[in-house]
């Protein structure tokens, strides 16, 4: 990594030197935001930057296909889809001729450093052309189009890729650009398609996009509650007709009025023979005679606006892309930017290339279990049953997954033989008594539903220890699942705390983190924190969109979220905002002032809206927050008001509990679901482990965790041990990782901030893709 000094003169390192950003292959929702990160961090470091149209065609074509970009080039197409400068597919380029030609354009401008967001494909070609460019320059000479010094001044060409593909296919990297905004349209599509089924009782045959890669169906197949899945690396083995006809009976007896099956477009059999969506669909109709219909998806799933995870994504790859071409030397080789565990990282751009296309010869062979690990069995399996009991129960505010999460961990609980119980109204609800059995069918459809199906309240348990105590005895309960925000991890080590005086809470207990405040300990995502930053997101678009007719007018929009800035700082990268106000970066009447003038500057230079976001609590009225004690959103308001009469007028939006509402988005239920499922089988195992003399003891602190996401590790961390990390008084863990989003957001709307505070990517090495319940989340 670079040292702060070396970050810190990294501003002057761009002065003579100039970018060039295309967008070529098929298009990805998020690579507007990916032109905007480029073009506004290429200015910031003082290069020249240069927007290149239609691809590689305009690469080749040259003229005004590049055309220098300011920083007003890029407004306003962060929320729009597609590509706003163009991309096309190029034979010209696979050429010697071709490549000539795009030499000889990006010499005339000055250039020596190209970013190229598209898939593997665009990204060899970039490789292929950079290894070329020392040749390539020499023939100009040649043939007298450029001078020798003009090849002695550019003779190197840097590249940095950014893999734009909706089907996340590439090696290296957890997700590429747009592939979380097709699952938003799938799941959309599924949503709508699933409330016609069960009107007429139907069967539905989905065919999503995916020729080489099963991504997109597996996780709309998770995230849906599908009842059968065809994917290019998995498929069906021998006789899976019959199978899956009885498993669609089998669901019909059990009261089910609907049927979704998901076909990936590559799906083959065990022989490598295609399995059309059509074809499935005749086998239900001719052996079960169900009205069943086919939709394919088709294109609709690259278009509309890009998911707030697709923006925030292109937004880090895009700032981390410039100063990896600032960084590079001739020596250095070309460098594909990925994400690892939400972080950047820089990977060696041919060798995510080349282990991707080794996994399409992998299945090409039919070498499938190389390709592929698929634990999707877990939720359409029943097995024996066991001697113990499972209670889960939601606590805190309602947050979009928790319905996910407590279906898997259900099933996945009955699968393995359990009694389950379920909690009305959380720990309240369990010192009043109201449990009840759930069974396999008590869950169907709830995983595309928003808020707490179980009810959740914020009590916590020290208020009614012994009516809980009694009630985990009279029901015989083993374990305890808590889904829930800060309030359920509060909860549990409060529960852990007492075991020395009930030896009836000497159980195993796990806590799900599910808040839209983002704000537990052991986590870095919490279930509903994504689906509330999509719904701030999709506010904001439309407030922007409002403004479009009245120049100059600035919104201050507050978003909820307790002590915690997450949700106000994600949704103002998603948005382009121009500052975010939260409680963990300090500010005084002098920032504000700043930010007024800063704004105001841009404003004269006739930008047409600007957007503040601040946060409020999400327990106090609407008009309370926690950002800080005297600037308040009226506060900020009057001040913009004040100080931009003249220039410009201002608003103030209030988002309020919309955040907290609506069907959750694909990464939480996908991200629910998985959850729920580790869960069920840690706890499974401390059952097992503490069974001793014919009851469960489980006493040691290993046995009461929070199950969290950190980097790309699923851990179990003891709740005593998360203690030391809390800062208890606001509700929040006291180191955050998302902090060191803000210079980025600060960078991209111009402020002068200091570099120092940009943590740069790590170099990694590549890995090779499996497609699992992990992917991507």
């Amino acid at each position: 990594k670079m040292s702060s000094m070396d970050l810190e003169k990294l501003k002057m390192t761009g002065a003579g030197r100039a970018i060039a950003v295309l967008t070529s292959g098929g298009d990805a929702q998020g690579m507007n935001a990916a032109v905007r990160a480029v073009t506004r961090m290429g200015i910031y470091v003082g290069a020249k930057v240069y927007l290149i149209y239609e691809g590689y065609q305009g690469l080749v074509d040259g003229g005004d296909n590049i055309k220098l970009a300011h920083w007003h080039s890029v407004t306003n197409i962060i929320q729009q889809g597609g590509t706003v400068i163009g991309s096309a597919r190029c034979k010209a380029f696979t050429t010697r001729e071709g490549r000539l030609a795009a030499a000889f354009n990006l010499v005339k401008k000055g250039i020596t450093n190209l970013c190229v967001c598209g898939g593997d494909g665009s990204l060899t070609g970039a490789n292929l052309f950079r290894t070329e460019w020392s040749s390539l320059l020499e023939e100009l000479v040649q043939k007298g189009r450029i001078t020798d010094t003009m090849a002695k001044q550019h003779n190197h060409l840097n590249i940095v890729g950014l893999v734009g593909s909706i089907d996340n296919d590439f090696c290296g990297t957890d997700m590429t650009i747009g592939a979380d905004s097709a699952l938003h349209r799938i799941m959309e599509i599924i949503d709508a398609i699933m409330t016609t089924a069960q009107s007429h009782q139907r069967t539905f045959v989905l065919e999503v996009m995916g020729r080489h890669c099963g991504y997109l169906a597996l996780v709309s197949a998770l995230a849906s509650g599908a009842d059968w899945l065809f994917i290019p690396e998995a498929p069906p083995q021998e006789g899976w007709e019959d199978r899956m006809c009885a498993r669609l009976e089998g669901s019909r007896i059990k009261g089910s009025r609907l049927n979704i099956i998901i076909v990936a477009e590559g799906a083959v059999d065990i022989h490598g023979k295609p399995i059309p969506s059509t074809y499935v669909k005749d086998l239900v109709v001719k052996r079960l005679g169900y009205d069943t219909r086919v939709t394919v998806l088709g294109h609709v799933q690259r278009g509309g606006t890009p998911s707030a995870f697709d923006r925030i994504l292109s937004s880090k790859l895009g700032v981390e892309a410039v100063i990896a071409l600032m960084e590079a030397s001739p020596t250095t080789p070309a460098c594909a930017i990925g994400l690892s565990g939400n972080h950047p990282v820089r990977l060696p751009l041919m060798e995510c290339v080349e282990m991707t296309k080794l996994v399409q010869t992998a299945m090409n062979e039919k070498r499938f279990d190389e390709a592929i690990k698929l634990p999707y069995k877990y939720l359409t399996h029943v097995l024996p049953q066991s001697n113990f009991s499972l209670a889960i129960l939601n606590v805190g505010a309602p947050a979009a997954g928790m319905n996910a999460a407590a279906r898997s961990a259900v099933r996945l609980a009955l699968a393995h033989g359990h009694k389950v119980y379920a909690v009305q109204d959380g720990f309240q609800g369990l010192a009043k008594g109201e449990v009840f059995e759930m069974e396999w069918h008590s869950v169907a459809g709830w995983t595309g539903q928003g808020g707490s199906l179980l009810g959740t309240k914020r009590t916590l348990p020290n208020k009614h220890m012994e009516k809980i105590v009694e009630t985990i005895a009279k029901f015989n309960i083993s374990a305890l699942l808590v889904i829930g925000g800060f309030e359920g991890y509060e909860g549990v080590l409060q529960l852990f705390e007492a075991r020395s005086r009930y030896d009836e809470l000497c159980i195993p207990m796990c806590v799900i983190p599910a808040t839209i405040s983002n704000n537990v300990p052991g986590t870095d995502f919490s279930l509903g924190a994504d689906t509330a930053v999509n719904a701030a997101m999709e506010g904001c678009d439309k407030i922007k969109q409002s403004a479009t007719g009245t120049k100059r007018r600035v919104f201050v929009v507050e978003t909820m979220g307790g002590f915690c800035g997450y949700l106000a700082t994600c949704t103002g990268i998603a948005v382009g905002a121009d500052a975010a106000y939260i409680f963990e970066d300090p500010f005084n009447i002098h920032d504000l002032k700043t930010n007024v003038d800063h704004l105001t500057e841009k404003m004269k230079k006739d930008i047409q809206r600007g957007l503040v976001l601040r946060y409020v609590t999400l327990i106090d009225s609407m008009k309370n927050e926690k950002c800080h004690e005297n600037y308040t959103t009226d506060f900020i308001h009057k001040l913009y008001s004040s100080e931009g009469k003249g220039v410009f007028d201002c608003r103030v939006n209030v988002l309020g509990h919309l955040q907290q509402g609506g069907a959750p988005s694909p990464f939480d239920r996908n991200f629910g679901t998985k959850l729920g499922v580790r869960a069920v089988q840690w706890i499974s195992e401390r059952l097992t482990e503490n069974f001793r003399q014919d009851r469960v003891f489980a006493n040691s602190p290993e046995t009461a965790c929070v199950l969290g996401l950190n980097r790309k590790v699923i851990a179990f961390s003891p709740v005593t041990d998360l203690k030391a990390e809390t800062d208890f008084e606001h509700r929040m863990p006291k180191v955050q990782w998302w902090f060191k989003l803000r210079p980025m957001l600060k960078m991209l709307a111009k402020y002068q901030t200091s570099f120092c505070e940009y943590v740069p990517g790590e170099i990694e090495h590549v890995t090779r893709r499996s497609i699992s319940i992990d992917s991507g989340f």
